[in-house]
């Protein structure tokens, strides 16, 4: 997929603006053909340094840009040359999805595996075995706790799951 259409398309806007985050954005939009250095960067897109390099390294991080470093035989300086690889972007949201799967799952089980209670006044929510140390009384204002019916909780990470399910087949290692 070319970049223009990867940047087309909302999902991978927003993947990029939470990697980078609003300050990052105009590097993460920008990718040369080619190598570029982070001054030219800078320059082009009249960023501060440091702001490109975070970006930069934020995107290496996540494997969507990779560098080559030249020294200059002169003066002894690095000078450090960006390519940009958003080619795995695909993959990396893919990846990150199997992970929201997974931890959605084992929260589930979390939600209806324990049972929980909560301080109206403070919206402080407590473990049974937490709410029972208490004397079944919140610690910040003493109102009593009620019982909590977590069961919209569930229902919304089931129908979340679902949606996970129906985009992504689970693995053979989810199937166990």
């Amino acid at each position: 997929m070319a970049f223009e259409e990867l940047l087309a398309d909302p999902v991978i806007q927003k993947y990029l603006h939470e990697l980078v985050g609003p300050q990052g954005m105009p590097v993460a939009a920008a990718p040369h053909d080619g190598e570029v250095t982070d001054e030219e960067l800078a320059e082009q897109l009249d960023l501060e340094l440091n702001t490109v390099r975070r970006a930069l390294f934020i995107l290496y991080e996540n494997d969507l840009a990779q560098y080559r470093r030249l020294r200059d035989e002169d003066s002894g300086w690095l000078t450090y040359l960006w390519t940009f690889e958003y080619e795995s972007i695909p993959e990396n949201l893919e990846a990150e999805m199997r992970r929201l799967r997974v931890a959605l799952k084992e929260r589930r089980e979390y939600e209806l595996t324990h049972e929980f209670y909560l301080c109206d006044q403070c919206s402080i929510r407590f473990e049974f075995s937490e709410a029972m140390e208490f004397g079944f009384e919140c610690p910040e204002c003493d109102t009593k706790l009620d019982a909590l019916e977590n069961q919209r909780l569930v229902q919304t990470m089931d129908r979340r799951i679902g949606e996970l399910d129906e985009e992504l087949p689970p693995t053979p290692e989810e199937l166990q």
